[in-house]
Parts: C-alpha cells; sequence; structure tokens
C-alpha cells in the first residue's frame, strides 16, 4: 500500500478521532487504581467511544475481541483485557484505537498503579521522553529513520532495550498504513519526510533485553525476561510548521 499524503481537512478528521480517544484515555486515567479490572476499563472505555459516535478500531482487527489493549508489567503490548486486578505497583499500558466517520485515532500511555517502584517510573519516564525525542525530528525533508534514531539513541543510553519486533505506522483511513515506523535506525536514512504523513509513533522499551515473546492467546506480548516494558503512542501529523501532536488536547 503506498504511503497517503492527508489534506489538511483530512488531518483535522483524524485530529476528531483522538479526540474522543482522548476522552476515554481521561476517564481510564481516573479510574486505574489497585482493585480495577482491565475487562472493567475496557467496557468503560467502549462505552466513551460509542456514545461519542467513534466505533472501537481494535474490536474485530484480525480477529481480535476488545476495545483495548492492557499490557501489564511484563507485557510488552497487545495485553488481552481479562478479570485480572490490577495490584498496586504494577504498570499498565493502555492502547486505545478510535475509528470516526472512517478516520481513525490511536493513541497509547502506560500508566502507574497506585505506588511504584522508582525503577519503574525511571523506565515510564524515559519512554515518553523517548516519544516526544522521536516526534521532534518528524519534520518535512528529514528522513523516516531520524525518528528511529533519537528513540533508539535516547533509550540506550538509559540502558533499555528497545523493542524490534514490533513498531509504529502510518495511521489514517485505516488503522495501519504504510509506512512502518520502527524506533530503532541510522540517522538520515529511510524515506523522506513529507507534509502530510501522518504517522502513530509508539516506542516500546524494555527494562532488561530488547527480545519478546507471544503468549498463547496469539496477541499478548511479554519480555522475554520477564522484566516490565513500557510503551507510549502518539498519532502525529506532519506539517510545514513541523510535527503536530493530533492526540493531545487543545490542539
Amino acid at each position: 500500500m503506498a504511503i497517503v499524503l492527508r489534506s489538511s481537512d483530512e488531518i483535522e478528521k483524524i485530529r476528531d478521532s483522538n479526540r474522543i480517544v482522548l476522552l476515554a484515555m481521561d476517564e481510564v486515567s481516573r479510574n486505574i487504581s489497585p482493585g480495577v479490572s482491565t475487562l472493567e476499563l475496557d467496557t468503560l472505555v467502549e462505552t466513551i467511544l460509542l456514545e461519542n459516535g467513534a466505533l472501537p478500531a481494535f474490536k474485530g482487527y484480525r480477529g481480535y475481541e476488545h476495545t483495548i489493549c492492557a499490557s501489564i508489567n511484563e507485557q510488552v503490548v497487545h495485553g488481552v483485557p481479562s478479570e485480572r486486578k490490577l495490584l498496586e505497583g504494577d504498570i499498565v499500558s493502555i492502547d486505545i484505537g478510535a475509528n470516526l466517520n472512517g478516520y481513525y485515532g490511536d493513541h497509547a500511555i502506560t500508566f502507574e498503579v497506585g505506588l511504584v517502584e522508582s525503577g519503574a517510573k525511571k523506565l515510564l519516564s524515559c519512554c515518553h521522553e523517548s516519544l516526544m525525542l522521536g516526534i521532534k525530528e518528524a519534520i518535512p525533508g528529514k528522513k523516516l529513520h531520524d525518528i528511529s534514531s533519537a528513540i533508539q539513541v535516547n533509550a540506550e543510553k538509559n540502558g533499555y532495550g528497545v523493542v524490534r519486533n514490533f513498531v509504529g505506522h502510518g495511521v489514517g483511513t485505516q488503522l495501519h498504513e504504510e509506512p512502518q515506523v520502527p524506533n530503532f535506525g541510522m540517522a538520515g536514512t529511510g524515506l523522506e519526510l513529507k507534509v502530510g504523513m501522518v504517522l502513530a509513533i509508539e516506542p516500546m522499551l524494555n527494562q532488561g533485553t530488547e527480545n519478546v515473546k507471544i503468549l498463547e492467546d496469539k496477541w499478548t506480548v511479554v519480555t522475554e525476561d520477564l522484566k516490565l516494558s513500557s510503551h507510549f503512542e502518539h498519532s502525529i501529523a506532519i506539517t510545514e510548521g513541523g510535527p503536530d501532536i493530533l492526540s493531545i488536547l487543545n490542539a
């Protein structure tokens, strides 16, 4: 599939979809606490999306049966919501996608559950910082792997493993579009970034090895050494003025 350059009107439609994702994410942030199950969060998010005229983007995608992905502790991405209750000290990545009038929003945050240990805090902070450093590179005329390199360099200088098996992607009228956006690579290489590209940039950083495996449910990705993992994601548009983050409020 060719890379699609979106018009300003299309970018606003993608932003509108992300606004509904943000409404749901805000409610998640208010409800995450010890004793809450990820299935409860899944139901909450689906209700908010539907009430605001959007469809859950993940539900039905390749047979996936839920609205969110909820990945706890050593789970990297694609964690399946369940009756499992969150515990004090857990971290949990919540990934939400919405389809509003045929345009997709995609956003993820790793949350702290109650009081977490300092090592987990540092992991989350570095993952978010790496995301933002990658986004800063999303400028017309630069190369795709300038984004990738910024993420990788910051992560690895802080001692974290950068997941290679799963990457970011284009997003627009489909949930996953070209190009793939790896979180590792050599600066100055890759395709040229152009105005109108819309990307979902999503670093996944591990406390230990970069290696991961998929559980028997065929969805949940975990770290091979079962150490903690963090995941943050923003949908961004490349504009003449630089990166425009579509998955933040007041944008």
